[in-house]
C-alpha cells in the first residue's frame, strides 16, 4: 500500500503533540485528505502504548501500568478528544435546541456533566484495560487507538457541518470517499491480522456505534462538529476495549 508520508504527517500533527524536527506544508484540503491515514496514527499510538507497557512493566505492578497508559494517552494527543467529550455531555445535559446546543459547544467551561463524562470515559478506560486478559493485552493497546480514529473518518466523511467555522468544517470540506475506503481497509485488515474474528467484531461495531452517532446528531443539530468528532473517537476506545474484554475475557462464577 502506498502511503503519503506528507499526508501520513499531518494526520500525526494534529492527533497528537508529538513534535517533528522539521515542517509539513498542508494545504486548504489536505486536512481532509489525511483522513486516510487516520487509522495509521492510531497505530501508532498502540506502538507507544506496547512500548510504554514494556518498559513500565518491568518495575510496576500492572494496576498502576494500565492508570499510567490511559494517562499517556491521554497527554499524547493532548486531550482533544476528551475536551470533545466534555463539550457534548454539557450540550446534552443543557436539553436545549440546535442553537443552544451549539453554543454550549463553543463555551470553553466544562460543566458537571462534563467532568462526569470524562470521569466515567477514563475510569471505564481503565477497568477495561486492566480486566484485559494479559495474552491479548498488546493487541488491544495496538487496537482501541486505531479503531477510534476510524471512527472520526468514518464520522466525518459524507456528513455536513452543524456550523460554518471549527476544525469538523475544515475535515468535512478536504475528506471524500476515497479517504474513507483507504482508512477501512487499512482498519480491517491490522484488526483481523492482530485480533482475527474478533478483530472483525471490534470493527463492525465501531461502524455501528458510529453510524448511529453521526445520523442522531444529523437529526438533533443538522450536522457534525469537531466536539463531536472527539466524543464519538472517545466512544469508540471504550466501546472497543468492553468488547474485546467480554470476547476474550475469562469469566469464573462462584457460588
Amino acid at each position: 500500500m502506498f502511503v503519503d508520508m506528507r499526508l501520513f504527517l499531518i494526520a500525526i500533527q494534529f492527533l497528537t503533540i508529538i513534535p517533528l524536527p522539521f515542517s509539513v506544508r498542508c494545504g486548504q484540503k489536505d486536512l481532509g485528505r489525511s483522513l486516510a491515514y487516520f487509522p495509521l496514527a492510531g497505530l501508532l499510538l498502540g506502538a507507544l502504548l506496547v512500548g510504554l507497557n514494556y518498559l513500565l512493566s518491568l518495575v510496576l505492578p500492572r494496576c498502576v501500568v494500565d492508570l499510567l497508559l490511559v494517562a499517556a494517552l491521554a497527554v499524547v494527543t493532548g486531550v482533544l478528544h476528551l475536551d470533545g467529550l466534555a463539550d457534548v455531555c454539557d450540550g446534552l445535559a443543557a436539553r436545549g435546541n440546535r442553537e443552544r446546543f451549539l453554543k454550549v459547544l463553543k463555551d470553553s467551561h466544562i460543566g458537571a456533566a462534563g467532568a462526569i463524562g470524562l470521569v466515567l470515559a477514563l475510569l471505564l478506560k481503565y477497568e477495561a484495560l486492566l480486566a484485559i486478559p494479559i495474552n491479548v493485552k498488546q493487541q488491544t493497546l495496538f487496537c482501541f487507538p486505531m479503531l477510534a480514529r476510524f471512527a472520526q473518518v468514518s464520522m466525518i466523511v459524507g456528513a455536513r457541518q452543524a456550523r460554518s467555522d471549527g476544525l469538523g468544517s475544515l475535515f468535512i470540506s478536504g475528506a471524500g470517499w476515497p479517504q474513507l475506503i483507504l482508512a477501512t481497509m487499512t482498519t480491517l485488515a491490522a484488526a483481523l491480522l492482530l485480533m482475527g474474528v474478533t478483530g472483525l467484531w471490534i470493527f463492525v461495531a465501531a461502524c455501528l456505534l458510529t453510524w448511529t452517532l453521526k445520523a442522531w446528531f444529523h437529526r438533533k443539530i443538522g450536522g457534525i462538529t469537531g466536539d463531536i468528532i472527539g466524543f464519538a473517537s472517545e466512544l469508540n476506545e471504550i466501546l472497543t476495549l468492553l468488547i474485546i474484554l467480554v470476547l476474550t475475557g475469562q469469566k469464573v462464577f462462584t457460588l
